[in-house]
């Protein structure tokens, strides 16, 4: 299992990955696989850290067998909140 250093890493990635991706549209998303592959994760780690995210209200998950994240999308509050970050950042 990754550390706590680890797993805050792999949420700050997903959620700025998939911001990236989608440029702001609620409808858009990214496939696990794809997300994993992009971010070198482990798939149990990837499980993890969308697990958190979407208990935060952050992303939405449509889950495949096994517990693995098919489908991730931003919600309204986890674009809101890659926004404030980008608009603090400029």
């Amino acid at each position: 299992m990754a550390t706590l250093h680890e797993r805050q890493h792999y949420r700050e990635a997903i959620m700025k990955n998939l911001y990236e991706a989608i440029e702001g549209n609620r409808l858009l998303g990214l496939t696990g696989t794809r997300l994993r592959e992009d971010l070198a994760m482990p798939e149990e780690d990837l499980a993890a850290a969308c697990t958190y995210l979407a208990a935060e209200g952050l992303i939405q998950v449509d889950w495949a067998r096994g517990n693995t994240p098919a489908m991730i999308t931003l919600t309204h509050k986890g674009i809101q909140l890659m926004e404030a970050e980008e608009k603090d950042s400029d």
